[in-house]
């Protein structure tokens, strides 16, 4: 991200570029940007009207009906396809072995005694997989984990799906063959945490 964030003019702008790239039919108002980049709202209108400048995202305007009937026209934002270096900008922002290298199970050390943890979809690049982050352990703090994720979301411009299970619940799951968990099991992931105890139980199915 320090990289990228030099070479695009901050990790404001790489945060919202990868907003609009992942999300290339939606648009965005100020709040939504805000909200979903987690930067503040100077920052967003200073770089949206950068980006809007360079024709990177296109300007349009949303009516928004007041309390008392009123209607305002709000600007909004989106990705302008016809931007001539759309497709470098995304394989750069949006290289998955470059999301792998911001050190994901170091995030995730204060959330208790994690067992495994799986990542898939975004971070290696596939669109089958169920999920993009599998995460098992014991005493697990699902409001930190939560927080994590918000902060992941931030960066990789797009809401990530996630399962936290208890190792209990991995394991009963597993017996019971759970679709969505075998599923995740058997499409394409990466382990970046295996204590070794649920792989060899897995194995033994």
């Amino acid at each position: 991200m320090e990289t990228l964030a030099k070479l695009f003019g901050g990790q404001a702008r790489v945060k919202i570029m990868r907003l609009f790239l992942l999300n290339n039919n939606s648009l965005f108002e100020v709040e939504d940007v805000v909200s979903r980049s987690r930067v503040t709202k100077v920052n967003c209108r200073k770089e949206v009207n950068a980006l809007c400048a360079m024709g990177f995202v296109k300007q349009k305007f949303v009516t928004h009906e007041g309390s008392r009937g009123a209607k305002k026209k709000v600007p909004a934002w989106q990705l302008d396809p016809t931007f001539p270096y759309i497709d470098s900008i995304r394989d750069l922002l949006v290289d998955p072995s470059l999301l792998l290298r911001e050190d994901l199970p170091a995030r995730f050390k204060q959330i208790g005694k994690v067992k495994l943890m799986i990542v898939s979809g975004i971070f290696i690049g596939s669109e089958k997989s169920r999920v993009d982050i599998l995460i098992v352990g014991d005493k697990l703090k699902k409001n930190v984990i939560q927080q994590i994720i918000k902060g992941l979301e931030s960066e990789v411009g797009k809401e990530l799906d996630y399962v936290v299970l208890e190792s209990d619940e991995f394991k009963y799951r597993i017996d019971m063959y759970d679709k969505l968990v075998c599923d995740i099991i058997d499409l394409p992931h990466e382990k970046l945490i295996d204590s070794g105890q649920l792989s060899t139980y897995i194995s033994k199915k």
